[in-house]
């Protein structure tokens, strides 16, 4: 066979395989969990959760991690703070909250009812921070602090924006909103709405901007990632000091004498992470999905990841013991058990969910310090060679039964000595091979107080489509008991129908909007043009039933949110203005411009005033143009307007002389700067006398330019010959260009004068 067909073929493979290869990369990139979760980090009252796909509401655990799906309401006198990346979303009494759609860029929030506090502290440029209502979609634009209520029967939205900016999204309209005046919208196309005073801060507010002091005082921001949930828990119970091989360490306080690392908490199973660690501590969040543990002198110490590297979330960083076979003896009787430890610095974490390479890398690198080598174990199922720093640290390692670990019951309380074979020399996995049951997704199983009828049945507009809502947990069961201990893939769970409609949550009704359709999208930003909400007139009373009417609408928009609004319009000339215009009484005054509809949309937008027309040129030869009007005419001799046909001649003239004194003025109904008459004049001085000839000139010679003094002068006449010109006899001709003064008949006239004067005597 020839070189060259090797050749091609051998191109042809490596092509396929870079195919195939890249194929199977794109779909675990698509497989790959989110890299941040939100967590309910405080709660007092009555607060119940509902989790994904579930009718059963519960009572809220603290440090439960939230995804898609989950749905959270705060009963009469109850409270809740949710934390996600830099934001926190605090829920006061009587309010429905649900997670529509939570990964790395997007947090979209469901609220059907209630207020919320929301404090956004840092959002990346390419994150999207949304709370859809019953009447708009409200987008978060900038790091603020923002309030949003919805009415208990979901027919009006409250925005208070106290700092930042957002944007509010209907039908065919999006608003800028800042913090210079609220709003109250209803409807979902945004033509209603009426202007409110700001509230004074109630309690709700107070205790928002009490929990924002220990976000905004953290010792511990300094030592971690801010991407790190919950690490401002840290700073009142526990120390950080700085260890000569891990660095920054934290060393918790008022633990037990035989504290470990994930002990003290449940586990639940939390899709798509699957088995997932929620510790009982206040501060037990971040050091539960974040960072590694070290046993550095009898005592155990914390270790985050590198404070400026983007922290990944990981349900639990632990390697389990024991294999599917393990038995532990209670009261005489061996029954299934379950072990794990926590994973030391520099040790791998390995997912039980399908991720990617790139996942891998970042979950790691995030959380410790790793080099390649010990990355490059990402395809290494068997990891019972490597040796674990903690596995032989005395009571690292926490073993219970497996019923405990199942029904999601506190670990402390049934927590049993590891047998030392087990402990040296039981097989090391990466996930514990059990098949999560309905108590293993609701955990705690007290029954929590369930929310008003329908209430997260309310249709809400969104700007953002969310993913399709997920399936309940009796519709994964059978895959999942086929593979115990492993989540479903993406590809899996899509294929899962809904099980029957009495035991799985309704889907949320989602109305998705899109931009005003005359509004092009820059594709800098991704977003459209924005029609800016305008107030009410001056003298309107705030909280006014003043609904989005028409005269509301076309009120000015001095006062209205300006960020990221259209520019004012140019102020018009003077004299072109309708205020000083005779001819124009019921013009709208300059300061209220006319309201034109937007195409295809019906929704008010300022309309700038187009800048007149320049007037056109008069060319040589062509007829005057007509007289200017009588709002031209009346204006200023200085008005800039005025000033325009004088600035048409031709650019070669050269600045007139001034006129004679004794020209009179020119008439008010002929236009005075006609350079152009004059110019076709003159042909006529080409039949002066001979001294005041002048050679034929070129068009446009500069002599003919000159001419330009005759303005001021009565129009041109024909030149008469000398003798026309003459005085009547007995008066002397006044001197002119064509009739110099002359001596000799100066003496002439003195002796006719003499002669008669003796004649009389």
């Amino acid at each position: 066979m020839p070189a060259s067909t090797l050749q091609t073929r051998f191109l042809h493979f490596v092509t396929l395989a870079s195919g195939l290869a890249l194929l199977a990369f794109s779909g675990w990139v698509h497989a790959d969990p989110p890299s941040r979760v939100a967590r309910l980090g405080y709660t007092s009252g009555a607060v119940s959760f509902s989790p994904a796909g579930e009718i059963d509401w519960v009572q809220a655990t603290l440090n439960r991690p939230l995804t898609n799906g989950d749905r959270l309401w705060a009963d009469a006198r109850g409270r809740a703070e949710i934390q996600v990346g830099g934001a926190m979303i605090r829920m006061d009494a009587n309010t429905s909250l649900a997670v529509l759609n939570l990964d790395d860029q997007i947090a979209q929030l469901q609220l059907t009812q209630g207020s919320l506090n929301v404090r956004v502290r840092s959002l990346e440029p390419n994150q999207v921070f949304e709370v859809d209502t019953p009447n708009l979609a409200f987008t978060l634009r900038q790091p603020g602090e923002y309030r949003i209520t919805v009415d208990p029967s979901g027919d009006a939205t409250d925005i208070l924006v106290r700092k930042g900016r957002g944007e509010a999204a209907g039908d065919g309209a999006i608003y800028a909103i800042d913090a210079r005046q609220p709003y109250r919208f209803t409807g979902t196309g945004l033509q209603d709405y009426q202007t409110f005073t700001a509230p004074r801060a109630d309690e709700f507010d107070r205790w928002a901007t009490n929990r924002d002091r220990q976000y905004d005082n953290s010792v511990s921001a300094q030592y971690v990632s801010r991407d790190v949930v919950g690490y401002q828990d840290l700073d009142e119970n526990g120390t950080w000091s700085v260890d000569a091989t891990y660095g920054n360490v934290w060393y918790p306080r008022r633990v037990a004498a035989n504290w470990a690392p994930y002990r003290d908490g449940h586990w639940a199973w939390v899709d798509p992470w699957g088995w997932t660690w929620v510790d009982d501590a206040p501060w037990g969040f971040a050091v539960s999905h974040y960072g590694r543990w070290a046993y550095m002198g009898n005592n155990w110490g914390w270790v985050p990841g590198p404070p400026r590297t983007r922290a990944w979330y990981a349900p639990a960083l632990v390697a389990f013991v024991g294999g599917d076979n393990f038995q532990l003896s209670i009261s005489s009787t061996m029954v299934g058990g379950v072990a794990w430890f926590p994973l030391a610095p520099r040790e791998v974490y390995r997912p039980p969910y399908a991720s990617s390479r790139n996942y891998f890398d970042n979950v790691n690198r995030s959380n410790t310090v790793v080099n390649n080598t010990i990355l490059n174990t990402y395809n290494t199922t068997n990891v019972t060679n490597i040796v674990y720093a903690n596995r032989r640290v005395p009571g690292a390692v926490i073993a219970v039964p497996r019923t405990t670990f199942l029904q999601s019951q506190p670990v402390s309380r049934a927590a049993v000595p590891a047998p030392r074979d087990v402990v040296t020399n039981g097989l090391i996995a990466a996930w514990a091979q059990v098949a999560p049951t309905e108590r293993s997704v609701r955990g705690r199983t007290d029954k929590g107080t369930a929310p008003p009828p329908r209430v997260f049945e309310r249709p809400v507009v969104a700007r953002t489509a969310p993913p399709a809502a997920r399936v309940g947990f009796a519709a994964q069961q059978p895959q999942l008991a086929a593979t115990p201990g492993k989540p479903l893939d993406d590809p899996a769970r899509k294929s899962l129908r809904p099980a029957a409609a009495a035991t799985t949550a309704p889907a949320p009704v989602v109305k998705l909007i899109a931009p005003p359709a005359a509004a092009a999208v820059s594709p800098s930003t991704g977003l459209a043009p924005l029609a800016v909400p305008v107030t009410p007139p001056a003298g309107s009373r705030p909280n006014s039933d003043q609904r989005g009417n028409r005269d509301q609408r076309n009120a000015p928009a001095a006062a209205a949110p300006a960020t990221q609004a259209p520019a004012p319009p140019p102020a018009a000339p003077p004299a072109l203005s309708p205020a000083k215009s005779p001819a124009a009484p019921a013009a709208q005054p300059p300061a209220k411009p006319p309201v034109q509809p937007q195409a295809q949309s019906g929704l008010p937008t300022l309309a700038v005033p187009t800048t007149p027309a320049p007037k056109p040129v008069p060319t040589p030869g062509a007829a005057p143009p007509p007289p200017p009007p009588p709002a031209a005419q009346a204006a200023k001799p200085d008005d800039p307007v005025l000033a325009r046909p004088v600035e048409t001649r031709p650019p070669a003239a050269a600045k007139p002389a001034p006129a004679p004194a004794a020209a009179p003025p020119p008439a008010p109904a002929t236009p005075p700067a006609q350079a152009t008459p004059q110019t076709q004049a003159a042909p006529k001085v080409q039949h002066a006398p001979p001294a005041q000839a002048a050679p034929q000139p070129a068009p446009q010679p500069a002599p003919q330019v000159r001419a330009a003094p005759q303005v001021q002068a009565p129009p041109a006449q024909p030149v008469q010959p000398e003798a026309a010109q003459r005085p009547p006899r007995g008066q002397r001709a006044a001197p002119s260009d064509n009739n110099p003064p002359d001596a000799k008949n100066d003496d002439e006239d003195a002796k006719r004068a003499e002669e008669r004067g003796r004649q009389k005597r």
